[in-house]
């Protein structure tokens, strides 16, 4: 399942060169990971009183298209799951005409807050948290 959060570009968010500052990229694919969470039911509150947190263990972003103000965009989140300790999420970033104007690939964990490792099977325990796991894709 692909979940969306829109963005609109603003002002303070530009560089030099009156496109968005390539850091702000980042900013917006971290919000979409939290609102996917929060989509799923697992509010922050949430994941700290069940002693996890989620961690981004890698990311890599290509940027395709530059962002100007006023720019509405959508952010995108795709879980992908596997066996062991990570799960990936797939991102992109794009103009409300479909341009791609950069595509995030992300590796992630979910910590033990406590012992501050990563949890072996970060899904089964999203699943028994999450009050909509199918918005991660579980």
């Amino acid at each position: 399942m692909t979940f969306s959060v829109p963005v609109t570009v603003r002002g303070y968010e530009l560089d030099v060169n009156g496109h968005l500052n390539q850091a702000v990229y980042h900013q917006y694919a971290e919000h979409a990971r939290w609102e996917v969470l929060r989509a799923a039911g697992l509010v922050p509150d949430k994941m700290r009183l069940s002693g996890l947190g989620p961690v981004v263990l890698e990311s890599t972003v290509k940027y395709r298209r530059e962002l100007h103000l006023g720019d509405e965009i959508t952010v995108t989140c795709e879980c992908r799951w596997g066996e062991g300790k990570a799960f990936w999420m797939d991102q992109q970033i794009r103009k409300l005409d479909g341009t791609v104007s950069a595509e995030f690939s992300v590796v992630l964990g979910l910590m033990d807050l406590d012992a501050r490792k990563l949890v072996s099977n970060p899904s089964q325990r999203f699943l028994e948290l999450a009050e909509s796991p199918g918005v991660l894709g579980l």
